[in-house]
């Protein structure tokens, strides 16, 4: 198994540097297992998202599924980010200081990675605190 930063997985995704992105897809296509981790996942998606590529909704969806796809992935926790595509899926908008927002894949993940951890350490998570309002659009999350 090898593990990459998420400035490969970009180069991999994004096919936007001749060296680097041909390099990003031999790894890729290379026979090794490829651990892309939590944080990974979120810097990937924050900057796909962000002001260079603005990368909406339905296409942050279609990246993840496209990585759930190939062979060689492996996540730091599968069903959970899983859990969290799904969750980020099904977020609706809300109107939070004059404007609409929406509960981002981070979010999500967040989200399920603490239903994650309390399960596994035989505990039930009673809530999740967050005072971002489009947060709380998810269930199982209160304000403090």
């Amino acid at each position: 198994m090898i593990a990459i930063d998420t400035n490969v997985l970009l180069r991999y995704l994004l096919d936007d540097d001749v060296k680097q992105s041909k390099k990003a897809s031999a790894v890729f296509a290379g026979f090794d297992s490829i651990l892309i981790t939590d944080v990974v996942l979120v810097e990937t998606i924050w900057i796909l998202m962000g002001r260079k590529y603005k990368l909406n909704k339905e296409s942050i969806i279609t990246v993840i599924n496209s990585l759930f796809e190939e062979p060689n992935v492996v996540f730091e926790d599968a069903q959970t980010v899983w859990r969290a595509l799904c969750d980020y899926a099904r977020s609706k908008s809300v109107k939070a200081g004059g404007k609409y927002k929406q509960a981002d894949f981070a979010d999500a993940l967040i989200l399920n990675k603490a239903r994650y951890v309390a399960d596994d350490s035989n505990n039930d998570l009673v809530s999740l605190y967050t005072f971002d309002t489009a947060f709380l659009e998810l269930s199982g999350t209160t304000r403090p």
